[in-house]
């Protein structure tokens, strides 16, 4: 499994995608952090904090790990190596996993460099360490939790298809659905009575907890629950192909 993983991962590197997908990251936090006016701008705020970063991410994960992962499985299938892939010596959930690592260890990277703005706003305080440290790395937590999730969906959505396109635009519905669509869905009257019921089952009442610099276990526990399902689904999509 790991030899799969390490193949899996150099493979971002060995075109420009692993490249572009931190570098798009990097880019647009930091124009948001630091270049565009208002009140995002931290040096035209009256705190020192990194909301912009935590507040962003997700909508800027939201279109970056679809694209991530949209080649995972559809260039197994397109060149036909997924069916000799399948053949080795190694078990379909293992097959998963090595995907789902390489994708998640790629967009850990990009978080670490995040420490960069961290270190920036620490400095930049008046006085000195002046950011709210328990919230910004209750924050950074939660920014993981929801690379992982967003990972598993992705891995999930394209393992149905072999064109990336449809691959992104599934990944792309699905995380955005369980990012936004509970809480949209419990603003109907028809679930009126179950609205908390309802936003909880999505990602972002939990992202929001876990940002506020308290980490509860029931949303740690949501976030490993919903990326285990998904992975099993994944190993199902790949199973029913010797059904």
């Amino acid at each position: 499994m790991l030899t799969l993983l390490l193949k899996e991962f150099r493979s971002f590197f060995n075109s420009i995608s692993g490249y572009l997908i931190i570098s798009i990251f990097l880019l647009a936090t930091g124009l948001f952090i630091w270049v565009f006016p208002g009140n995002s701008n931290v040096l035209d705020g009256a705190y020192a904090n990194l909301d912009t970063l935590f507040d962003m991410a997700p909508w800027i994960y939201l279109f970056l790990i679809p694209a991530l992962c949209m080649r995972l499985f559809t260039d197994e299938k397109k060149s036909g190596t997924i069916e000799l892939l399948l053949t080795r010596p190694i078990t379909d959930f293992k097959i998963v996993l090595s995907k789902f690592f390489a994708a998640l260890l790629l967009v850990v990277f990009s978080l670490l460099f995040c420490l960069i703005y961290y270190l920036s706003v620490y400095y930049l305080g008046n006085p000195v360490g002046s950011i709210d440290v328990g919230a910004f790395w209750g924050s950074f937590l939660g920014l993981f939790f929801l690379a992982i999730a967003y990972v598993s969906l992705a891995v999930f959505a394209g393992s149905f298809t072999d064109n990336q396109i449809i691959a992104f635009l599934l990944s792309l519905i699905l995380c955005f659905s369980f990012y936004m669509g509970f809480d949209y869905l419990s603003d109907l009257l028809l679930f009126q009575g179950f609205q908390t019921e309802i936003i909880n089952l999505g990602i972002s009442e939990h992202y929001r907890s876990l940002s506020r610099g308290v980490i509860d276990s029931r949303d740690v526990s949501y976030f490993i629950g919903l990326s285990l399902v998904f992975l099993l689904a994944t190993r199902t999509v790949l199973q029913s192909r010797k059904w």
